[in-house]
């Protein structure tokens, strides 16, 4: 019942930060913002937008580096948001699994060899970050700089429902820049109320994953 309510919690909370808060990293896919295309470790060259979701370069098609500043959801082709599309998500996985994985790149250099393990791990990483709902929720706090410790205890909200309601209401009627204002602060506040429903999401997790070793222990 817990897992229900907080996924239907988390869900109005993503929708009501990017009613209004547009501009801001949870309502873009992290691909804003690059100046120039990088070169290609091979050949020097500007990689372009070659074949293989730039992965490799346009020029030569040697497979080139992670980008450190692509997160998951941009990685997987998701929005970020709460809600995934689980069956595209796992069509995205294989799809990126061809493309990578280390047994296409048994002849190759030392160098594309390396770069296909890595992207390879953080393709794995991804897809199970993004398809269980807990991990997803716990990874986009992350992403805002926010982080549940292990062992964190914390309260229960009751209020936290009505309090979505009420913020609903009051954006669905702003009509100034001060009103929005006012809004966006007390949104900014929920994100500690998401982190004490993903904190009992962990817990409660925790337990399901014993159960199912003790249903199966072989």
């Amino acid at each position: 019942m817990l897992g229900c309510r907080a996924r239907a919690l988390l869900c109005a909370w993503q929708v009501r930060l990017a009613g209004f808060l547009g501009r801001s990293p949870l309502s873009s896919n992290g691909a804003s913002g690059k100046s120039g295309a990088p070169q290609c470790w091979n050949c020097g060259r500007a990689r372009g937008a070659g074949c293989g979701d730039e992965f490799f370069c346009a020029h030569c098609r040697a497979l080139q580096p992670p980008d450190p500043a692509r997160d998951y959801f941009s990685l997987m082709h998701c929005n970020r948001s709460f809600r995934v599309d689980t069956t595209k998500l796992q069509h995205r996985y294989q799809q990126l699994q061809r493309l990578v994985h280390p047994d296409f790149f048994s002849q190759k250099s030392q160098t594309e060899k390396h770069f296909s393990e890595t992207h390879s791990t953080l393709v794995n990483d991804a897809y199970k970050t993004l398809q269980a709902p807990l991990s997803r929720g716990l990874y986009l706090l992350k992403l805002q700089g926010i982080e549940i410790p292990e062992g964190t205890d914390c309260g229960a909200d009751s209020q936290f429902l009505v309090e979505i309601m009420e913020i609903n209401e009051k954006l669905a009627d702003a009509q100034s820049e001060a009103a929005m204002e006012e809004i966006e602060s007390t949104v900014r506040g929920d994100f500690e109320k998401a982190k004490e429903i993903l904190t009992k999401m962990k817990y409660f997790s925790n337990i399901e994953e014993k159960i199912k070793l003790n249903k199966n222990p072989f």
